[in-house]
């Protein structure tokens, strides 16, 4: 349900207190405190059976006898009343209830379930239960179990633990910070995390979220709701519990590296969130983005009297990756940074030394750092660093960010701090943490925004031939592909392996060794067995067998210790294979594995037998494109030994993107594919070699296949909307966009004229940013799709004649659409034939309704409008306008 009815929860006109009692310490009467502590201008109804007023307020006995129908009610009651009372104020029309009844019940003595499914009949939106409650300091709002009233600001807390939530507020109250929300979710039945990031991305009141969390119950409502928000602002996450014991039954390498913590921290670097460890950073972040917007640049310059702890802020700087910039030579002073005054600077010194730093284009920030001295007061130098930064923004376009820490009486220099706007914190290292958050949240955007490279035009896996091999094996009730089958999988999509054979026995295995050993080669012998996964375990490998006795004997050895250390395990043969030389060749690790949570994973990493040790490995949600399949490499320590050193060429890293992208469509396609390990998967500068591989395969439950991979918390590339259109004598094909698309869009928008573009965007348009031209290609087909038309040009590429997109809500009730179609195809049909399967995708998604702006003076695009029967009509507020709409009855 999202975002629906949030402004009878946020901005209540009236609020109904079930369980409202006088007697101090009780749960209703704090809450009752709270309320009138924070001065809420609306009806608070006391709803008591037992009393006839409470702290002065008139009772009813039941919701039902409520003679005003609150847009918000509070439950303070027993367990076993909760669904009674939510019945109650459903049937009255209340818009949304609180429930801070702790601990309801688990299993079939849990009110909870049959609360929630009277609720969502009766359009009842539920907060908690076991919630903390809720607080909108603007609206004057705080029905919370907090011991201070949160303060107005413009950063919105939501906390799945109300003790974190209520931490944080305390934290703030100290240090002067505000929020304009704050949300304890407690046991989730409706309203969770994801509800929550949908509204404030949009809250014009709200310049950052702060999210703590322990779990995600929908991973890809979480994705979907988590991009969209930090696109729009920055979101700080705090997860608790990342480190409670790994209960998962691993077999493969792969399913061992990909521990749920790590798939957590994939998540929310995939979703451009900011991750912090513990509270500590949360009140870094907390300081750094309640007074301070993300910035462009990282370079840091440090300005203080002490030359000591100006390196010391210096090193941390740079042990977390951060830059230092180049400050070069001024008036009184040497080049350098860090900048020290001397120890006995006063406030005139930091402000002659601060003015020029705030004007100069060597850095992009300034950190002020202060160590007070009997001749230099903590409170004169930052009310002179706050008088400064004030004077120089006063003038200024651009406002250099600007740091401090006051190591004296922090009371003092916060106040002038906070009067000035500028992040304070109490040591060096905190402040580096918090210019930090600023810095890798912009880093992460454009990580997300970056333009992938297209992938090779040859590679068209051979999905008929993977799904048949995948199917035979399942229909033999194997739970493992054997050897020739797990190389045909990767062989048909287009990675790289080893001839294999195999063979029952160990003549049979000599046999099969004799042509590698008669052309001069060497030959690896393995056992197969399909209850045996990591072979070395058992000896199970032997290499550089050079006879057909070796190869005998090895098999005879092999068979011997495998039957005396896992006497179970059955032998099915062995695996015979070429040597491979390794040479120069990398060891690497790269698969799939499956998260209870967030589904598909890949992972790539440092491969070999001792891989879980080193545990040098990074993950990955899927759909993963070159970019992202980059970025996951170079997330890694090996990443380095990829690079070219001494004799040793660089491997071929594009090579090694395009595998993990390949693994990451296998898992799109096979979703009876449960765990892959390619280790190790061998590279050098001629490209990658799949050496031994292994495959995990179960059959797939209902509706892992259908339409979206529902599997994934990030929803693939929607191949099955490819169209061809035989459209007067030509041939067009409509795909759904691809993030690669950018160049082809750039091309399009630059072969329009100016009428065009006036019409697709009602005014001129001078250039198309990066930024712009990544909204309308990397797209969350979850919530949105973009089609765009194509033709083969001369030169065997695509040439786009034009797209239409639609992005709908967050609950799907409505989509708004947007079409441009190229001079050279019009008169083809091919704007009815976009705004068609655009309106068919909507109503596969369960849009409710499809609606647009249109230029009344485009008599065209109204008339194909009406062609699909658009409702049309002016807007009241510019005449010039015409707003389309057409309902499609699935909402």
């Amino acid at each position: 349900m999202s975002t629906y009815r949030f402004d009878k929860l946020l901005a209540p006109r009236s609020v109904a207190l079930v369980g409202a009692v006088a007697r101090e310490g009780s749960l209703g009467r704090s809450v009752l405190d709270s309320l009138r502590r924070a001065g809420f201008p609306g009806a608070i109804l006391p709803v008591q059976p037992d009393h006839e007023s409470v702290d002065g307020l008139p009772c009813v006995p039941r919701v039902a006898d409520l003679t005003v129908v609150p847009d918000l009610v509070l439950i303070a009651v027993p367990p076993a009343s909760v669904p009674e009372v939510v019945a109650q104020a459903a049937a009255i029309g209340a818009g949304a209830a609180v429930i801070l009844t702790a601990r309801l019940g688990r299993g079939p003595d849990d009110p909870g379930p049959v609360a929630h499914r009277i609720a969502r009949a009766g359009g009842l939106r539920l907060l908690g239960p076991d919630s903390a409650g809720l607080a909108v300091p603007a609206a004057k709002l705080d029905a919370s179990l907090f011991a201070h009233a949160p303060a107005a600001g413009d950063l919105a807390l939501v906390s799945q633990s109300g003790t974190v939530a209520a931490a944080i507020v305390e934290w703030a109250a100290r240090h002067g910070t505000g929020f304009s929300a704050v949300l304890s979710l407690g046991s989730v039945l409706d309203i969770g995390v994801a509800d929550c990031l949908d509204h404030f991305a949009a809250d014009y009141r709200t310049r950052a979220i702060l999210l703590c969390l322990d779990r995600v119950a929908d991973a890809r409502r979480f994705m979907s709701a988590a991009r969209a928000a930090a696109r729009a602002k920055p979101v700080v996450v705090l997860r608790a519990g990342r480190h409670r014991p790994d209960t998962r039954a691993a077999v493969t390498h792969t399913g061992a590296l990909a521990r749920p913590d790590a798939v957590y921290a994939a998540a929310f670097r995939r979703a451009g969130l900011l991750a912090v460890p513990d509270l500590d950073a949360m009140f870094s972040a907390v300081e750094a983005l309640g007074r301070q917007r993300p910035f462009p640049g990282d370079r840091l310059a440090i300005l203080t009297n002490g030359r000591g702890i100006g390196l010391l802020a210096a090193d941390r700087l740079t042990d977390r990756a951060g830059i230092l910039a180049e400050v070069p030579e001024a008036e009184g002073r040497p080049a350098g940074n860090p900048i020290d005054l001397g120890i006995d600077a006063g406030g005139p010194a930091f402000s002659a030394a601060l003015a020029p730093l705030l004007a100069d284009r060597s850095s992009d920030a300034v950190l002020a750092i202060h160590v007070p001295t009997v001749r230099s007061d903590a409170g004169a130098v930052a009310g002179a660093i706050a008088e400064t930064v004030t004077r120089a923004r006063a003038g200024q376009t651009r406002k250099k960010p600007v740091f401090a820490v006051s190591l004296g009486d922090a009371e003092v220099a916060r106040a002038a701090f906070a009067g000035a706007g500028i992040p304070h914190f109490a040591t060096d290292s905190e402040a580096i943490e918090g210019l930090l958050h600023l810095v890798r949240y912009r880093e992460a955007q454009d990580d997300l925004m970056r333009t992938p490279d297209s992938l090779p035009r040859d590679f068209s896996p051979d999905t008929a031939r993977a799904r048949s091999i995948v199917a035979a094996a399942l229909r033999q009730g194997a739970a493992w592909l054997d050897p020739v089958a797990v190389n045909g999988l990767l062989e048909a999509y287009g990675i790289p392996t080893v001839p294999i054979t195999l063979a029952p026995d160990q003549d049979s295995a000599a046999t099969a060794a004799w042509p590698i050993i008669a052309a001069g080669g060497t030959v690896a012998l393995k056992v197969v067995s399909p209850d045996v996964v990591h072979k070395s375990d058992i000896g199970g490998v032997r290499l550089d067998l050079t006879s057909e006795a070796d190869v005998r004997d090895a098999a005879r050895s092999i068979l011997a210790r495998a039957r005396r250390e896992r006497p179970d395990a059955r032998v099915t043969g062995f695996a015979v294979q070429p040597m491979v030389r390794r040479g120069q060749r990398r060891e690497l690790i790269a698969g799939l594995a499956e998260d209870a949570v967030f589904g598909p994973v890949v992972v790539f990493g440092r491969g070999g037998t001792a891989v879980e040790v080193i545990d040098d490995r990074a993950l990955g949600l899927p759909p993963l494109d070159l970019a992202l399949a980059r970025d996951l490499i170079g997330r890694t320590r090996v990443a380095r030994r990829l690079e070219g050193y001494r004799d040793v060429p660089a491997a071929d890293l594009g090579a090694i993107a395009l595998t993990l992208v390949k693994l990451s469509q296998l898992a799109a396609d096979l979703p009876q594919v449960r765990e892959l390990d390619i280790n190790p998967l061998l590279a050098d500068e001629t490209g990658v070699l799949a050496l031994d591989a292994r495959v995990r395969i179960g059959r797939a439950e209902r509706g892992c296949q259908g339409r979206g991979h529902p599997r994934f918390a990030i929803r693939p590339y929607p191949a099955e909307w490819v169209r061809t259109l035989n459209l007067k004598d030509r041939t067009i094909r409509v795909r759904p966009v691809r993030p690669e698309d950018e160049g082809l869009f750039l091309a399009f928008f630059k072969g329009l004229d100016p009428e065009d573009l006036r019409l697709r965007f009602f005014g001129p348009v001078r250039e198309f940013s990066h930024a712009f031209l990544a909204r309308l290609t990397q797209l969350d087909y979850a919530r949105a799709i973009a089609f765009v038309a194509t033709e083969v040009d001369p030169q065997g590429g695509e040439r786009m004649l034009g797209a239409v997109r639609l992005h709908a809500d967050a609950s799907h009730e409505s989509g708004e659409y947007a079409i441009a179609v190229g001079r050279d195809a019009r008169g083809t049909g091919l704007a009815f034939a976009l705004m068609r399967l655009m309106i068919d995708w909507a109503r596969s998604e369960g849009v409710g309704r499809v609606e647009g702006m249109v230029l009344a003076e485009n008599r065209p695009m109204l008339a194909v409008c009406r062609r699909l029967g658009f409702s049309q009509g002016r807007d009241p507020e510019d005449p010039g306008l015409v707003t389309v709409k057409l309902e499609l009855g699935v909402g």
